[in-house]
């Protein structure tokens, strides 16, 4: 392979590619010395003729889960398009791009990798005398992060977030079973063991047992929607499924686009990033389109009777933006509403102070809920747990979206 530094094409489009590579690996893509060697020759290669061909051949090389095609995207278009957030240095180096049209409003990603773009590269500073501070979030960090939007958090923020998610009292939901045992303080009298007692003092005298029923934790069904709508938001809810079940076994996971995909497995892996990751090599229509009825139907014919035994609460996380609304999504609605003990909407379309269900499906999902709940930051997570551990609120009912519109 011929020199990095003076590919064929001429010009400084090497050096502009090892620095769009840096700024995706502060944006978050694992992105390393190899992958940018790699992409050189396969640019090279592939003897670029137009900004498609060039924007998927770099694509190729270093995005390798579907959850970093969002930020790549973004990256791209402001790299390569937007002078104004690079410093000038490297602009100069920047092939001539033509001019796109006007900015639209940022998507949902984009301010992290603005934040990448837009670090200046500087000599490192002299050291000088510095006084340490713990590095835990203050109160009032701590406040501002549980009110900030999931879409709008910056790669560090999002890594706070996390923590902070692990470290959340997770909902104490507990349901009494038909099983009984053994505990000395209990009222009812156990005659097995009360029998077993009195045969070996030779039957003198009567020890009674006692006994009291078994309680365990309610399984928990989460069906989470992960169209490109929705990218942003459930990525971090299912870093809260994971704490859930790394403490609670009985955690059941599904996602779905256009397909229905079981990863439970996949999320009972200690390690969360390791955790989605593997679920991410499973499923095959992320951030695609978004089939609801298709989803709940699948769920409904497959695995309802497997998963949502013993008083299980379903956690629906989706924005109900159905695009064909049929009888078929009503109905599979009903069937999962009377097949389990609580069913709760997570819609992150609630963080809108104005919202109002005019949507034709999420008009005519919401009268098979118990709940509609915002989720969209880590105080509705929050929230989320406390209504797990107790009863619903008035404030989450679905009727008054209903009446509202």
């Amino acid at each position: 392979m011929s020199n990095p530094s003076a590919p064929r094409g001429g010009g400084r489009l090497a050096d502009n590619i090892a620095y769009f590579a840096r700024a995706l690996r502060q944006a978050g893509l694992p992105v390393g010395p190899g992958a940018v060697l790699d992409a050189l020759a396969a640019v090279e290669a592939a003897r670029i003729g137009t900004r498609e061909d060039f924007y998927w051949t770099l694509h190729a090389v270093f995005v390798k889960r579907h959850e970093h095609s969002i930020l790549f995207d973004q990256a791209f278009r402001i790299f390569w398009r937007r002078r104004a957030l690079i410093e000038k240095l490297i602009a100069q180096m920047s092939p001539i791009a033509p001019g796109g049209p006007e900015e639209k409003k940022p998507q949902a990603g984009a301010l992290r990798v603005a934040e990448a773009l837009a670090t200046p590269r500087q000599e490192p500073p002299k050291p000088v005398e510095t006084t340490e501070f713990s590095a835990r979030l203050t109160v009032s960090d701590r406040e501002v992060l549980k009110a900030k939007d999931f879409a709008q958090m910056s790669a560090a923020e999002i890594a706070r977030a996390k923590r902070l998610i692990a470290e959340m009292a997770l909902p104490h939901d507990e349901v009494t079973t038909r099983r009984f045992l053994p505990d000395p303080r209990g009222r009812r009298i156990d005659p097995r063991r009360t029998f077993r007692r009195s045969l070996r003092g030779g039957g003198a005298a009567i020890d009674l047992a006692y006994r009291s029923a078994a309680v365990r934790h309610a399984p928990v069904v989460a069906l989470v929607d992960i169209s490109g709508s929705m990218a942003e938001y459930s990525r971090l809810f299912l870093h809260f499924l994971h704490a859930i079940a790394e403490k609670r076994r009985r955690v059941h996971s599904f996602v779905f686009a256009t397909r229905l995909t079981n990863i439970s497995r996949e999320l009972a892996s200690r390690d969360p990033d390791e955790a989605l990751a593997r679920a991410s090599k499973r499923v095959q229509d992320w951030e695609g389109g978004t089939r609801i009825a298709h989803a709940l139907h699948d769920f409904n014919r497959h695995w309802s009777r497997r998963v949502l035994g013993q008083g299980a609460i379903v956690l629906l996380f989706t924005d109900g933006l159905e695009r064909e609304v049929t009888r078929e999504l009503t109905f599979e609605m009903d069937r999962l509403k009377r097949s389990c003990r609580r069913l709760i909407w997570l819609n992150p379309l609630l963080r809108f102070d104005a919202f109002e269900a005019r949507a034709a499906g999420i008009r005519a999902m919401l009268p098979h809920v118990d709940e509609f709940r915002p989720i969209h930051s880590l105080a509705s997570m929050e929230q989320l747990c406390r209504a797990l551990s107790g009863e619903p609120s008035r404030l989450s009912a679905p009727r008054q979206w209903l009446g509202a519109s």
